[in-house]
């Protein structure tokens, strides 16, 4: 199985790359964020051609989540089912495909440390491990795809020294995200690779792309019996590159058979 995940930055304005890159990745299973759609504007047709099925979960305004599956796609359930999804929007969508449990999440930007949307993103990512506990099993294929906005650690950022005071690299956040990996998931693209300056997302100004002034915060965390298989993993510089990119390059892995 081929796992991707990509923030699109407005599938609106990105669909023909999208469209373009899964002719030539060809994943099974694609986790979108930030589409910026509501439900009944979702191209589901558009997927439909190339062979997925798709689910969404999105408003119409910011945020927005999808998955699009080639291997299945059942079971489909959105939101943390708690009072943060009506705090932060439309954020996570979940659904079984090809005999894994897939969830596509857009974990909140925080902002700055000391305003009420860094509390939130907390209290969001708190609130996503309680639903890994009520909901899948460590010992079952599970995986964990989407925009975190956290660094895991400073080999994640171009210069550790431009972050500091800053949100996606405080300690809070970064525990956080290591209570989802202790509940049972592995940062799969680091199974694989171990080197620093690997990003995903580069900021649009001052030519950062070019510069290589990026951050790593786009994950695929996968429970052990997916980890164990997997064979590969990239992230698609040249999906930043041309005209009118996402800020955000896909991640993808592959998992081999047991």
């Amino acid at each position: 199985m081929r796992l991707a995940t990509w923030n699109v930055n407005s599938l609106a304005v990105r669909l023909p790359r999208v469209e373009e890159w899964i002719r030539y990745a060809e994943p099974d299973v694609l986790c979108l964020q930030e589409t910026k759609l509501a439900d009944d504007a979702f191209p589901h047709e558009a997927f439909a051609s190339l062979g997925y099925e798709t689910a969404h979960h999105g408003n119409g305004q910011w945020n927005g989540v999808a998955i699009a599956s080639r291997v299945g796609l059942t079971q489909v359930a959105t939101g943390l089912g708690s009072d943060e999804d009506d705090a932060q929007g439309t954020r996570l969508v979940a659904a079984e495909c090809g005999g894994v449990r897939v969830h596509s999440v857009y974990v909140p930007n925080g902002r700055s440390l000391d305003s009420e949307q860094y509390t939130a993103k907390l209290a969001w990512l708190a609130r996503l491990r309680e639903l890994l506990d009520e909901t899948a099993s460590p010992d079952a294929p599970v995986a964990v795809c989407g925009d975190f906005n956290v660094a895991p650690e400073d080999r994640d950022l171009w210069d550790p020294a431009e972050f500091v005071g800053a949100t996606h690299v405080s300690e809070p956040e970064r525990a956080a995200l290591a209570r989802l990996e202790e509940w049972g998931l592995v940062d799969a693209f680091r199974r694989i690779y171990d080197g620093d300056h690997l990003f995903t997302w580069w900021d649009y100004r001052a030519g950062n792309f070019h510069k290589h002034k990026g951050m790593r915060i786009d994950l695929i965390l996968v429970t052990e019996t997916l980890a164990a298989r997997t064979r590969y993993a990239l992230v698609d510089r040249n999906a930043r590159k041309g005209e009118k990119p996402s800020d955000h390059a896909p991640v993808f892995i592959d998992v081999g058979d047991d």
